[in-house]
């Protein structure tokens, strides 16, 4: 599929491991390549950044355990339509290779036209791959799939932050001017309940355990006054009675 014709840029898409760790930055955590530099046909991870701050960058990314690109990206340098996509982080993706299928598909229905993959309508590639073989073998070339794009930045940082999140108390009823212009008083309303709380909760274990204590002497009253001695005439008839031993046969 490969020939003179390609771009060297798309030569390394469609080869390149992405993902594995760059040698340039070994001993740096988040250092696995994701990143393209089109201008320099090469595999770059963020750390590389600062060396390729001009040039035209393509993010890769991962799903179930794939490479995707993402088809706001993609349709800037080449026509990615009829290419199923898929949906993560609210983007809609596409593979760049194809993905080894254990099965053919036998059915009715939608299929990749070049590796036959069950697909949904109105869809007839799988990837990004199977449509290039299939340009190259219907047109010969690639000069109605490719787009002139002299600028492509990364659409989002590659290394994100999670943002802290505040959790708002449901069913308030405080208004934004109440709330702002008591903010102290709303300090202290907060401390006296969780005093309150707290006192509650001593008083109720406290209540818990003298009802405890109740019961137990209760008990140990009921056991201290039932008479446990046996009689005395059972130890005389014990004394007394000759032992009984089992027969023999």
């Amino acid at each position: 599929m490969i020939s003179s014709k390609f771009p060297a840029w798309l030569e390394v898409l469609l080869k390149e491991k992405f993902f594995n760790a760059c040698l340039d930055h070994e001993d740096v955590k988040k250092n696995e390549k994701n990143i393209l530099c089109i201008d320099c046909c090469l595999s770059i991870c963020p750390h590389c950044l600062s060396s390729h701050t001009s040039h035209r960058l393509l993010q890769i990314r991962r799903y179930v355990y794939r490479d995707v690109l993402r088809v706001e990206d993609g349709s800037k340098l080449m026509d990615c339509s009829l290419i199923q996509p898929y949906i993560t982080n609210s983007s809609k993706v596409v593979f760049i290779n194809e993905r080894p299928q254990s099965r053919q598909f036998r059915g009715s229905g939608n299929i990749c036209i070049t590796c036959d993959r069950s697909l949904q309508s109105p869809y007839i590639f799988c990837s990004l791959s199977c449509k290039i073989s299939d340009v190259i073998m219907r047109q010969r070339g690639l000069s109605g799939f490719l787009r002139v794009c002299n600028v492509l930045d990364l659409t989002d940082e590659v290394t994100t932050t999670t943002p802290s999140s505040t959790l708002e108390p449901t069913g308030s009823t405080r208004t934004s001017s109440e709330s702002g212009g008591n903010a102290a008083g709303g300090g202290g309303d907060m401390f006296w309940c969780q005093a309150l709380a707290c006192t509650a909760t001593t008083e109720i274990v406290r209540k818990k355990r003298s009802s405890l204590s109740t019961t137990c002497g209760r008990v140990t009253e009921a056991v201290s006054t039932t008479n446990t001695e046996a009689p005395a005439n059972f130890f005389n008839r014990r004394k007394n009675t000759p032992p009984q031993r089992a027969p023999l046969y």
